[in-house]
């Protein structure tokens, strides 16, 4: 297990705690719907990266570069604003979970949002890719087996009562696409993160010294990618079950939030078990932040290196530099942008999810171009599914600019 885990522990963070647990609050079962459609038609984009760079030893990025300069540089347009929004974000909701864990509300919540990132700072660059990979395998473990029970016993609970006169909300209003977008935009995460897995791909092979077979890589991505899925219908069905039809408004409030979802698995398992469940809670999101502060230090590197050869040279302390660099970059965001982080999320789901289809294309071509031997490209099931995929994701751009800009 690799790369392939990795993407598992960096994809159950907020598309799966946070949308999946709302979306069956809200919306009901049907949300089931959308998750799974979100996981079929992104497959392709995220494999891609696996099997470009088992086959050329080179990261999608640089196979972005071979396409042609200008692919280049609207990856890193992207992976400019992925910089000061997604993992702001992350810790945001992270650092609320770790206020509810010790019961210290009056805690202040930039004091713990700058002890995260010192720490997972730390840690990423003392322990680097084989610590973080280690450490996530137990994580992701018992988060499995957590959300496995927790599900199976909300079920034989069964569904709570509805208000008098509950009315479901529509889905396909104004507000209920929005959150549809938002959901598909981040389920199982952005497509852009498919370069995430094709550099933990080539740090494996550097730290092992050995690379696995494409049928192994590729066995090795489908059994973290379809746990990621799975643990989203948990999520989801979790939310349906508990508080679907009782009118409870999930809070916008990292603090108030992260109580909510605490108080939804204790509520099915007992009071006994509210440390344990607050305890995975902030395991997830902090291995999120962990996997995210890694992938996305990587890819500026990768991408400056690539964009700036002469100027960027590879030194030991690089990486290092990045970890820190991101780490007070995002902390200034969360410190003097708090009151506007709404506003830089939707910033961040506008543009992960309007650019979606574009990155997929940029994938596609990666793997169908002249690097990759005609035995190893993509099979006509999988290429039609990338199609597919394409105008899924396009259709719900241009309705979403449509929406957001008119």
């Amino acid at each position: 297990m690799g790369p392939g885990l990795l993407f598992a522990s960096m994809a159950i963070g907020t598309s799966h705690l946070v949308l999946s647990t709302k979306a069956g609050a809200q919306y009901g079962w049907i949300m089931i719907f959308p998750i799974l459609l979100a996981n079929i038609f992104k497959y392709p984009f995220f494999e891609f990266g696996v099997r470009y760079t088992n086959i050329t030893n080179r990261t999608l990025i640089e196979g972005y570069l071979n396409r042609g300069k200008s692919y280049l540089i609207f990856y890193a347009l992207i992976t400019l604003v992925n910089t000061f929004t997604i993992l702001a974000a992350l810790y945001v909701v992270t650092s609320g979970l770790f206020i509810n864990l010790i019961q210290l509300p009056e805690l202040s919540f930039d004091l713990v949002a700058i002890g995260l990132f010192v720490f997972i700072s730390l840690i990423l660059i003392i322990g680097r890719y084989s610590f973080l990979e280690i450490s996530l395998k137990y994580v992701v473990s018992i988060l499995f087996v957590a959300l496995l029970v927790t599900t199976v016993l909300v079920i034989a609970n069964g569904k709570v009562s509805e208000v008098p006169n509950f009315k479901a909300p529509k889905i396909f209003d104004e507000v209920g696409i929005l959150f549809l977008i938002g959901l598909m935009g981040w389920m199982p995460t952005t497509v852009e993160a498919s370069s995430w897995i094709s550099l933990w791909s080539v740090e494996k092979f550097n730290s092992t010294k050995t690379k696995p077979s494409i049928k192994e890589a590729l066995h090795e991505f489908k059994f973290g990618y379809y746990t990621t899925a799975l643990l989203a219908v948990f999520f989801l069905i979790i939310g349906w079950l508990t508080l679907y039809g009782t009118q409870t408004e999930l809070s916008g409030n990292a603090v108030i939030f992260a109580d909510q979802i605490v108080q939804i698995f204790t509520t099915n398992i007992g009071l006994w078990s509210y440390f344990l469940i607050a305890i995975a809670a902030f395991a997830t999101m902090f291995s999120t932040c962990m996997t995210a502060h890694d992938a996305i230090a990587r890819v500026s590197i990768d991408t400056l290196k690539l964009l700036f050869p002469k100027s960027i040279k590879p030194t030991k302390n690089l990486f290092s530099f990045a970890i820190l660099l991101l780490a007070i970059i995002n902390f200034s965001v969360i410190h003097y942008f708090a009151a506007n982080m709404g506003q830089l999320i939707a910033l961040a789901t506008f543009v992960s999810f309007v650019m979606a289809p574009i990155i997929g294309y940029m994938n596609l071509k990666n793997v169908m171009s002249d690097e990759i031997p005609e035995i190893y490209r993509p099979n006509k099931s999988l290429q039609i599914l990338s199609y597919l995929g394409i105008v899924f994701l396009g259709v719900f751009s241009v309705y979403y600019c449509w929406m957001v800009l008119w």
